[in-house]
Formats: structure tokens, sequence, C-alpha cells
């Protein structure tokens, strides 16, 4: 399909799949995100990640959920069709922060549709539950979940 054609629920199959990234975390977005929504003392200094498991300053896991809210919006935004017939998420499974993401990581993601369901109650939607795994620039997955997206269906 073109990018400009609307990808309806019907259109969307089992193992379809795509990537997105890279994004690069620096030093100072990282302390800036911690500081404000995740201000525990690792993932502010050096010297006080030094003194835990973590050994240098990593970023929150919360702050890397959020760069992978970035990187795929930024994705869907080059297929209007894909993101005209997206309507939004219920909720999250199986979130998973599976290694530090460090100041200087390169992220990159990609996204599979593992189940698709039709809504018994909202013909006009159905619900499609995608596999995202985060890797740094090592090849390493840094994150996984299962978002639970709504999509919309082809009208009738």
């Amino acid at each position: 399909m073109a990018g400009n054609d609307i990808v309806y629920f019907e259109d969307i199959a089992i193992g379809d799949r795509f990537d997105f990234g890279p994004l690069t975390l620096s030093r100072e977005e990282s302390i800036a995100f911690a500081a404000e929504f995740d201000p525990q003392p690792f993932h502010l200094t050096d010297e006080a990640a030094a003194q835990t498991h973590f050994g240098a300053i990593a970023a929150s896991g919360w702050h890397t959920t959020a760069l992978f809210m970035k990187m795929f919006v930024a994705a869907m935004q080059k297929e209007p069709g894909r993101q005209a017939a997206s309507l939004g998420a219920i909720g999250v499974d199986e979130l998973r922060w599976l290694r530090p993401v460090r100041p200087g990581d390169t992220l990159r993601g990609t996204n599979e549709v593992i189940e698709k369901t039709a809504s018994k109650t909202r013909p006009e939607m159905g619900i499609v539950r995608n596999k995202v795994t985060i890797y740094n620039q090592d090849h390493k997955p840094v994150l996984t979940m299962i978002p639970i997206a709504m999509w919309r269906t082809r009208p009738v």
C-alpha cells in the first residue's frame, strides 16, 4: 500500500512488522527528564549511580518508554494513511526494561503485530496487539512491551 492509502483494521495481518528510529539520547535530556519525572539519584548523577548496580548514570525507564513513543509516532507520521486509521491505545502489557539506557545510546525499534480482535461492541474499530522491542546501538534489547491499539475498521 502507498503511504497515503488508509490502512484499516482489515488490512493489518498478524506478523506485519515495521522498524522505527533511530534516536540518540543526550546526557542533558536524560538528566532533564529524570529531574522532572523520575528524580532518583542514579538517574541524575554519575556519583550517585556509582553507588548502585548501574555504576554510571542510567536513563529512567519511563524516559526510554517515552522515547519509544517519540520514534513510533515519527514513523507513523511518515505514513499518513496508517496514522489516519490509528485511534489511540487502551494500554500496554508486559512492559520490561531489560538493560540500562545510557546517555549517548542510539535507540531504534521494531513493531510486530501479534494479535487482532474485532470489537464486539464497537463495529467501527478493532483491537491490535503489537510486540515492541527497543534496541541500543549494540543491537541489544533494552525494552519490550505489548501496546494494545484501537484501529479504525473499513467503512461499510
